[in-house]
């Protein structure tokens, strides 16, 4: 399903509701059947920000680390979804390297994987392509698929 709107339509606001980032002035929204509310992103969701949502002086590997652990992840099934999304994403060979080095595409592609690495029915993302050359757009896609 893709939103498609102009700018300042209430895009980004809509995702944030459905991930339970913003507190409602009126109705309800479930993600499969369970009640969102303010306080938690509902586990099955996986959230791709607009801006990029890395440390910077972490490197690939200990973002996927930190994010995957916030999302439940531990122990060998941490181990494998974090080789996994870096595969996936072509930053293997720049696993240990921190991401302020990293260029704006491989930023993306990370930012994405660490919405994905907990393996959720369904994903959000805002603007997941902006910016990026047409080989990182490719891999994105990729990921995603």
């Amino acid at each position: 399903v893709g939103l498609i709107g102009p700018n300042g339509a209430g895009k980004t606001t809509l995702i944030r509701a459905i991930a339970g980032r913003v507190r409602l002035d009126g109705g309800e929204i479930r993600v499969f059947g369970r009640l969102v509310d303010d306080r938690q992103t509902p586990p099955e969701l996986g959230i791709v920000p607009q801006e990029i949502a890395l440390y910077p002086l972490m490197t690939a590997r200990e973002n996927l680390q930190v994010f995957g652990r916030l999302q439940g992840l531990s122990g060998a099934d941490l181990g494998r979804q974090v080789d996994w999304a870096l595969e996936s994403t072509g930053l293997t060979d720049r696993a240990n390297e921190p991401t302020r080095q990293f260029s704006g595409g491989m930023r993306r592609r990370l930012n994405i994987a660490c919405g994905v690495l907990h393996k959720p029915r369904i994903v959000l993302l805002d603007e997941p392509t902006v910016g990026v050359d047409p080989q990182s757009r490719d891999r994105i896609y990729d990921v995603l698929a």
